[in-house]
């Protein structure tokens, strides 16, 4: 079964886009778009970048940047867990084994 798509508008430094996309991400989709906005915005503003293409470029680095900072402390997260929890689960096979030694 095929899913609906949307024609989305978006508005990014005052320019309007039409996007299609699937109805169930129109939601997403709006949220990235005003991410972006808000990013080329602040590059813009900071005077530091001229011309659309140079802030869309330094705005797509920035979030790129940031996407792999996240990714990477969400990695170290999940490993820290998994080692602590394989700590605790040798913890509890431990305890199990020994109540099974005074049981007999």
């Amino acid at each position: 079964m095929s899913e609906m798509y949307a024609h989305v508008s978006v508005k990014i430094l005052e320019k309007e886009y039409q996007i299609s996309c699937l109805a169930s991400e129109r939601n997403a989709l709006l949220d990235s778009a005003e991410a972006l906005n808000g990013k080329m915005r602040e590059i813009r503003d900071s005077g530091k970048v001229v011309g659309l293409d140079r802030i869309a470029v330094m705005a797509a680095l920035n979030m790129a940047h940031d996407l792999i900072q996240a990714e990477t402390k969400d990695q170290a997260i999940e490993n820290s867990l998994g080692t602590r929890l394989k700590m605790m689960a040798d913890r509890v096979d431990s305890i199990l084994g020994s109540n099974k030694q005074l049981e007999l």
